[in-house]
């Protein structure tokens, strides 16, 4: 009973640490953190301004595409684009985001296979619209397809351009 008696009064000192130099550290630490901390600093108030221009159009809306067709009036014997004709699938496209990806045909007439970056392919010949700005296809050939593009030109009037759709680069995964 004595050496077990022994045996624990060992045991239960071996739990009995001197802490003295951890407090040493705390009371350190406390001493060197800072003891005024400066103040958040005032928001100042918000002050509303009410819009007052309510005669005029608020800059925060954009008219419509319509209003703006239905007030345009071209200047008098200069080049324009019918503003009144129904609009084709491709031309929502910019020309940049369309491919040529080959052709269909008889003797009399050849179409061209046109992908767009949505994924859909359409067939189009001469006289389709295509692109931006008002692109009317002129000429469809086994490697191309050319149109003519009207540019606004800032006064009222607007400008032919020549542009071409290639057809595209095969690659492997085709």
């Amino acid at each position: 009973m004595k050496r077990l008696m022994l045996l624990f009064t060992l045991l239960v000192q071996g739990c009995y640490d001197d802490v003295s130099d951890i407090q040493q550290y705390m009371n350190e630490v406390k001493n060197g953190a800072p003891v005024k901390i400066d103040p958040i600093p005032e928001v100042k108030k918000f002050v509303h301004v009410d819009y007052e221009a309510v005669i005029t159009r608020s800059p925060f809306e954009l008219p419509s595409p319509e209003a703006i067709e239905e007030n345009f009036v071209p200047v008098q014997n200069c080049l324009a684009p019918d503003h009144r004709r129904r609009k084709q699938p491709l031309e929502k496209f910019a020309l940049d985001n369309l491919s040529m990806k080959g052709t269909l045909g008889t003797n009399n007439q050849i179409w061209a296979l046109v992908e767009a970056t949505d994924g859909s392919l359409h067939r189009v010949t001469n006289d389709n619209y295509i692109g931006l700005f008002n692109g009317r296809i002129t000429s469809v050939t086994d490697n191309q397809v050319d149109l003519i593009e009207l540019i606004p030109d800032g006064a009222g009037c607007w400008k032919e351009r020549t542009a071409t759709v290639l057809m595209a680069e095969a690659t492997a995964e085709e």
